[in-house]
């Protein structure tokens, strides 16, 4: 072989080895920081979400640490109380319906009569419900087990939201980390985004910011909003398993359907077991927080970008299958994010071609 020719063979088992050696580095610092990527994007986003309001505050408190870690703890403060009222409310009544089924105690509320003046469903419902209520024993020794079984897998289900609650603290913490580094991670993620996107870099960079804080304050912060107040609203009015209808509410707000798709049952079962007055407060009480988003979301969602729902709910949903959770949330912003990039290259892309 010539000199040339060992030269390029040298030369081409040296960048196979560089490039081995680079890989297998990647692969082993992914494997070491895995159990922490989801924790990682979710501070990520709440940094980018939560930094205007940051801006605000540290007019008053000059330094960007102390500021980012106000905010932090106040939203800690602002979702640990929730979670533990409702998870307390939600396994209290599991566990008391769990018992008086194994015990043989348990029995159901006699219909309100009200109930066959409903259109349609009134008299066969009634006719269901006087039929459970009559024969409870019989119902619930016939399928013992699988609800048993099914009461099993709640309480753990809810005892599992307290490793969501400590995801998300050690999250907030992460992000005020973030926030008071915001500077210098803003000019690297500049770097990083102009080095693959190029002349398109600084869009991009706009297109994820924007898409991130339309979707985290605008469709989920009001999902969250609305989720407490029925929470709180169905925990007052004494609602069995108020958590797990919470839960069920911000889904449906999430995917921009009305928690009244919820709230409306909960107030028509309140109807048959409360007083007329308190009834139809309750009542009159979903209704507003059901079409509450109508006030709310002109002030959260602003200059947004204007992203399908579609893709909001299955990111949402999806997320939490594959996430639990906390990712409902990260996998509606990340989806949404996918959305917004893949339409801002196609764009970019008709461009060159015009």
């Amino acid at each position: 072989m010539s000199e040339s020719d060992n030269h390029v063979t040298r030369l081409t088992i040296d960048i196979v080895l560089k490039l081995a050696i680079v890989g297998v580095l990647m692969w082993w610092s992914f494997s070491i920081i895995s159990p922490f990527v989801l924790m990682l994007i979710w501070a990520g986003i709440l940094a980018v979400a939560l930094y205007p309001l940051q801006k605000k505050l540290i007019k008053f408190v000059p330094k960007s640490g102390l500021s980012a870690s106000l905010i932090s703890l106040f939203i800690i403060s602002i979702l640990v109380v929730p979670v533990v009222v409702f998870g307390n409310s939600t396994f209290d009544s599991v566990y008391e319906f769990y018992q008086k089924a194994q015990q043989g105690g348990l029995s159901i509320p006699q219909p309100n009569e009200s109930i066959k003046e409903w259109p349609l469903i009134g008299d066969k419902l009634y006719a269901l419900w006087l039929e459970l209520q009559q024969h409870t024993e019989v119902f619930i020794q016939e399928y013992k087990e699988e609800i048993g079984q099914t009461l099993k897998s709640v309480i753990g289900a809810a005892a599992g939201t307290l490793g969501t609650l400590l995801m998300l603290v050690v999250s907030l913490i992460i992000a005020a980390v973030f926030m008071s580094k915001a500077a210098t991670l803003s000019k690297a993620s500049s770097t990083l985004i102009h080095r693959v996107m190029a002349e398109n870099g600084e869009r991009t960079k706009s297109t994820i910011v924007l898409t991130i804080r339309s979707v985290a304050t605008g469709v989920l912060g009001v999902a969250l909003i609305q989720a407490l107040l029925a929470g709180l609203g169905m925990i007052i009015a004494g609602i069995p398993a108020a958590g797990i209808l919470t839960l069920v509410v911000m889904i449906c707000a999430i995917a921009q359907l009305p928690p009244l798709l919820v709230l409306g049952p909960v107030a028509a079962y309140y109807f048959s077991v409360a007083d007329t007055v308190p009834a139809v407060i309750f009542l009159v009480f979903a209704i507003v927080v059901s079409f509450s988003d109508a006030i709310l979301k002109p002030i959260f969602l602003g200059r947004g970008m204007d992203i399908p729902m579609p893709v909001i709910l299955l990111g949402a949903i999806g997320g939490m299958l594959m996430y639990g959770i906390i990712g409902l949330f990260v996998g509606a912003v990340v989806l949404a994010l996918s959305y917004e990039l893949m339409l801002d290259w196609l764009n970019v892309e008709q461009e060159k071609e015009v």
